[in-house]
């Protein structure tokens, strides 16, 4: 401004004193374009910094607790194998999943039973999601004591999954989210035979960051029932409950590791009426990114303890698999 002042008093040849007004004019304009935030350049990288520190320690608290708040960017959801965290994604995502459910081993012969749900999942609100799924299934039998020999693949059902946020992890001690999934099936994973099931599961899943950003635990209780019809019209009645609980390390950016609990008992009725076994399940889960919008996780679970009613045996090995895995891929569009 100083040499284009000059240059402007020579081309115009303004008098001594038009020169001292101008200059007056000048200052008293100076503190107008220094105010925080449009510094002039000829100000030191020192005095800029030193600015820019004044702005940031001027803001609201509110503002800074807000920014203290903010999620750790982990979802919590599938970082716990079968077992899930409280995490339903944000309002207006849209997400595919893809979970192969795998049970292995029976007391005798060989057994392998795979299911496969494809959801798609809409997050209605922040607190609301629903997800219509359709499952696939692929039974082997041979040998198994009370079990006809069979090896069948086909289309299984369908199911309508709903999930409600009661509790939200980041704002409140703990996460707590309610679950509800009825759904039908016209072939039974079990045996690999037509059969017409209708049924429901309920869960409650808790779950906390106990260090943050870094270690994770959950606690599920499970219920779920069905009444099935067979070939010859007759009908049958069973249910489940199960207690899971899991803690999950993040090790690196893209992957987390766990381990998992899970206590299975089974019984004749819709309503928990007759207890026919047990069972409990320990194996290690794991998570990662495979891009920023695909996941894969998954665990591999083992039967420690349990037993069948009116069986000594050790295990329980008619109502549940030695071994149960799961694989799940999700997608977010």
């Amino acid at each position: 401004m100083v040499l284009q002042f000059e240059a402007a008093c020579g081309r115009r040849k303004k008098s001594i004193l038009g020169v001292a007004l101008s200059i007056l004019a000048l200052g008293s304009m100076l503190p107008v374009s220094a105010d925080a935030g449009d510094a002039p350049s000829w100000l030191s990288t020192a005095s800029a910094s030193s600015t820019s520190a004044a702005v940031r320690a001027v803001k609201p608290r509110a503002e800074l607790l807000d920014a203290q708040a903010q999620h750790d960017g982990v979802d919590t959801e599938h970082i716990f194998g079968f077992s899930m965290g409280s995490d339903i994604g944000k309002k207006g995502e849209i997400e595919l999943e893809i979970e192969n459910v795998g049970r292995f081993n029976r007391r005798a012969g060989s057994y392998t039973g795979v299911g496969v749900l494809s959801q798609v999942k809409f997050v209605l609100t922040d607190n609301f999601r629903v997800a219509p799924g359709i499952s696939f299934a692929s039974t082997r039998v041979s040998g198994v004591p009370d079990m006809i020999d069979n090896r069948r693949t086909a289309v299984a059902g369908a199911s309508l999954e709903f999930r409600y946020k009661v509790l939200d992890r980041d704002v409140m001690p703990f996460g707590l989210t309610l679950h509800a999934a009825p759904a039908w099936n016209r072939f039974d994973e079990l045996t690999g035979f037509d059969v017409q099931t209708y049924g429901s599961e309920f869960a409650a899943l808790m779950d906390k960051e106990l260090i943050r950003n870094t270690l994770f635990a959950t606690v599920n209780v499970w219920y779920s029932g069905g009444a099935s019809r067979d070939l010859s019209n007759a009908w049958s009645r069973d249910s489940e409950f199960s207690v899971n609980g899991a803690m999950s390390y993040k090790v690196g950016p893209d992957l987390i590791l766990g381990a998992e609990a899970r206590y299975l008992r089974a019984y004749d009725g819709l309503g928990l009426d007759r207890f026919v076994g047990d069972a409990v399940y320990l194996g290690p889960t794991f998570s990662m990114h495979l891009a920023h919008n695909v996941g894969l996780s998954g665990t591999w679970s083992t039967q420690v303890a349990g037993r069948a009613i009116n069986d000594p045996r050790r295990l329980d090995l008619t109502n549940f698999e030695r071994h149960q895995a799961m694989l799940r891929l999700n997608y977010l569009f």
